[in-house]
């Protein structure tokens, strides 16, 4: 399992109108097929989100509900560390020393940004609904 760049896109998408704005991601291997990226709506996946034509089906991509889409992106930064994971235990110390330790670090600060996404939506809910019991003034 490896990283993939993927990408909104202009293009044919299932209309018949050209230059129509895709709302799916997809790798630019795919976008070549169908129209030209957008550049700056760039996400990095796991490959293992991508189908096997080449399309991003995470909620995270196509920014559904915003809840969802936090839900959907700590599940790809958890996805891509247990990926990292997965290759480092499948090096030998002696031929991939260097790249087992870059893996694990990868791995440790994919899992860090996936805990603070989690803490700040877990912020968020609390913000969202205050607990009773607080001192009200009464006018």
């Amino acid at each position: 399992m490896t990283d993939v760049y993927v990408y909104r896109f202009t293009g044919w998408d299932g209309s018949k109108d050209v230059g129509t704005r895709s709302q799916r991601r997809a790798s630019l291997e795919t976008i070549k097929k169908f129209g030209d990226p957008i550049m700056e709506s760039q996400i990095v996946v796991d490959d293992a989100e991508l189908d096997p034509n080449g399309f991003f089906y995470g909620n995270v991509a196509n920014d559904v509900d915003p809840t969802e889409g936090v839900k959907s992106e700590i599940q790809s930064l958890n996805l891509r560390a247990a990926s990292r994971d997965n290759q480092a235990l499948n090096l030998d110390e002696a031929d991939g020393g260097a790249q087992k330790y870059m893996l694990q670090l990868e791995s440790r600060e994919l899992r860090k940004q996936a805990k603070q996404l989690q803490k700040q939506q877990c912020e968020s809910d609390t913000d969202e609904f205050p607990q009773f019991g607080g001192s009200a003034t009464t006018g």
